[in-house]
């Protein structure tokens, strides 16, 4: 599986989060991607590449293509599940869609089992594993 466009590995060489392939870059974007099919992949991810852009190398190589980013003409489409679902909320990239923001109720939900810890109203009997007779507890004290 190839990946061309911000990879985010090399984010810090790249500038940061921005968009690739604009203007004059995206003939290298494009090379990249004949490059990569070439080498043999089974297909690549483009990611935040102009959406023209994104078409056109669709149009051009014959393995599909997931856009993260790389517009509506990409073969499939991909987001980071953090993202998503609002779990992140530093930095939301324009390609993301929140379909929830569940932030919110995890951390709350994290509070309310760290204090229930510290409490000792977690856990209660019911979760908890029976199964050693009093016998073999008298036994193995």
């Amino acid at each position: 599986m190839g990946h061309i466009g911000l990879t985010p590995q090399t984010v810090s060489k790249l500038g940061g989060f921005r968009i690739q392939g604009k203007g004059d870059a995206a003939k290298d974007v494009l090379e990249d991607a004949l490059a990569l099919e070439a080498a043999g992949v089974w297909g690549m991810v483009l990611e935040c590449v102009p959406e023209q852009l994104g078409k056109l190398i669709t149009e051009k190589v014959s393995v599909p293509t997931i856009g993260i980013g790389g517009g509506r003409y990409c073969d499939g489409q991909v987001l980071v599940f953090h993202d998503m679902m609002g779990l992140f909320e530093k930095f939301i990239p324009k390609f993301v869609k929140q379909y929830a923001n569940l932030t919110p109720e995890i951390v709350k939900a994290l509070e309310d089992y760290k204090n229930e810890v510290k409490s000792g109203a977690f856990p209660e009997e019911k979760h908890a594993f029976g199964g050693v007779s009093e016998e073999e507890l008298k036994r193995l004290y």
